[in-house]
């Protein structure tokens, strides 16, 4: 079962909402719960985000989207650039997201992501695709 991410939410919540305004139907949409940044990273994948970033770095952050060479044969995933929708992080800035697990290549994406700042260099990790994020 897909469930819909904090964002995805908002947006259906706010398209609802002006289908019923249209139809004359009286909503009350409660605002979904904001995301939070934290100064360090505590989770139990914070390893596992350390290490892809290392591999991204050693790549050189492609800006591009696309499937990307990976050690151990596979592949991993550069999203391009990361809209910060949830204006959690720093206005103002250029964002890159990254995948962190690797996998074959074309395969499903899962939720767990690099955000690269590239205004500052700071590096995030979101291991709920933008719910959170934890830095590095």
């Amino acid at each position: 079962m897909h469930t819909l991410q904090p964002h995805w939410t908002r947006r259906l919540l706010a398209a609802l909402a002006v289908v019923a305004s249209v139809l004359g139907v009286t909503t009350v949409v409660a605002p979904a719960a904001d995301a939070a940044v934290y100064n360090s990273c505590t989770q139990s994948r914070c390893s596992a985000a350390r290490s892809a970033n290392s591999t991204w770095s050693s790549k050189g952050y492609p800006g591009t989207r696309g499937w990307n060479s990976w050690p151990g044969g596979q592949c991993n995933f550069a999203g391009g650039v990361h809209q910060n929708r949830e204006g959690q992080l720093p206005a103002g800035h250029r964002y890159l997201e990254f995948d962190v697990y690797p996998r074959a290549c074309n395969a499903s994406r899962d939720a767990y992501r690099i955000i690269v700042d590239r205004t500052d260099g700071t590096v995030y990790f979101s291991p709920d695709h933008y719910a959170n994020f934890y830095r590095l």
